[in-house]
């Protein structure tokens, strides 16, 4: 409660700063009004959501478009906040030094005047991640993006030259609300042609029930070389409320069982290999391991079959795995294919300019290729969203990587 108490505390004095910004503007008592009535709506409902929201539901659609709602209001007004106070701060000094110092005649008109100049500024740029948050919701989640990369590497078999794998991450299938969309992502996966498709990990957010809507259109996934998948720390039922521990149990069932029908090779601390005329490839999947979340990955067991000179693909969902565990490790893993960040699904990516998301202070590798020690990671931007019903700069993601022989990676 006490959280809740200092919560609306904080909500309201950003209301107050953005309503001072906005009146200094807008002098319309009718606009004033509908403001202020927006707002109190807006933030009612996220407090009812909150405290009304259902750990042992799968349907928490209210909650996500109540947060939904109160990002697009609220983001924009801590924009408003941050020139507002600005102002009333550099008011306060000029006061202390007028009073002290000088004693000039500041009349009201040139405060007035320059509140109205100020709030006309905040407005204008409180309007670009007003926009910039709108695009997001109603169409960013859906903006997906093939981003196509090759990897060069000197041992890569002779066989697999030129080896194309296409890795999706994060499905999140129970925060989708357009078939049409998801249809359409599905085809652009198959697209590309690819002679593998791997998934990393999170194909629900909570229960396995999610996935029963849109099985039938991930069992249209299709590769020459099959569909190789791991779990992610979401896909155990360890977000949501059970009545018993038997009904987690069979929850966890199904989601195994689903993997199976859709086609999906479900590598727990397991490996496979795909063979090509003389040439093997080894494929070697572990269960969740993240810094702070569940550590069920075993990448000895994992790897047991392979040999040392094998070239290895490993899948695990959390990149902090590759950057805690595999790149220290004797063995030698050639690729590592990651998720679970979703790029925070907030950031700004300008290719070969500006790569950046609040998210790199939790994930030091957190979206895109990364190189240590002669071992590469790929982490997904992830194919769904969680939470938050939208994308801002961060697009869903279809990577393709080609694997090429020889140094050249550039």
């Amino acid at each position: 409660m006490s959280r809740l108490i200092i919560f609306i505390i904080l909500v309201l004095a950003l209301d107050f700063y953005a309503l001072q910004s906005f009146r200094s503007v807008i002098k319309s008592s009718f606009v004033t009004y509908g403001y202020v009535i927006i707002s109190i709506i807006i933030f009612s409902n996220i407090v009812y959501q909150g405290m009304t929201f259902d750990r042992s539901s799968v349907n928490n659609q209210g909650f996500y478009l109540a947060l939904a709602l109160f990002i697009l209001v609220y983001v924009p007004k801590l924009v408003l906040l941050i020139f507002v106070l600005g102002e009333d701060i550099y008011r306060l000094f000029e006061a202390i030094y007028n009073y002290f110092i000088s004693k000039p005649d500041n009349s009201s008109a040139f405060f007035s005047s320059r509140r109205k100049f100020i709030g006309q500024l905040a407005i204008g740029l409180a309007s670009i991640p007003f926009l910039s948050i709108l695009y997001g919701i109603t169409q960013g989640k859906y903006n997906f993006k093939v981003l196509r990369y090759s990897l060069f590497f000197e041992d890569l078999p002779e066989a697999f030259e030129g080896y194309q794998i296409t890795q999706i991450s994060d499905i999140h299938s129970g925060s989708f609300d357009n078939k049409d969309k998801i249809e359409y992502a599905v085809n652009l996966v198959n697209e590309q042609g690819s002679d593998v498709i791997l998934f990393t990990g999170d194909l629900v957010n909570s229960r396995s029930e999610e996935m029963r809507p849109w099985k039938s259109t991930f069992s249209k996934l299709k590769a020459v070389d099959g569909i190789f998948s791991v779990l992610g720390n979401h896909d155990y039922g360890d977000y949501t409320r059970w009545s018993t521990e038997k009904d987690k149990a069979e929850n966890f069932q199904e989601m195994l069982d689903i993997q199976k029908e859709m086609g999906f090779d479900l590598l727990r601390n397991e490996s496979r290999f795909i063979q090509k005329d003389n040439d093997r490839l080894a494929i070697i999947g572990v269960e969740n391991w993240g810094k702070g979340f569940k550590q069920k990955g075993d990448l000895e067991l994992a790897s047991t079959a392979v040999s040392p000179t094998d070239f290895k693909i490993l899948l695990s969902h959390d990149p902090s795995h590759w950057q805690y565990e595999v790149v220290k490790h004797p063995i030698h893993y050639h690729l590592t294919l990651s998720g679970h960040t979703h790029g925070m699904q907030f950031g700004i990516e300008i290719p070969g300019v500006l790569k950046w998301s609040p998210i790199k202070w939790r994930y030091k590798y957190w979206a895109g290729i990364y190189e240590k020690a002669g071992q590469f990671i790929n982490v997904n931007r992830g194919f769904g969203f969680l939470a938050f019903p939208g994308r801002v700069g961060i697009w869903p993601e279809i990577s393709v990587i080609t694997l090429k022989k020889g140094v050249n990676n550039t």
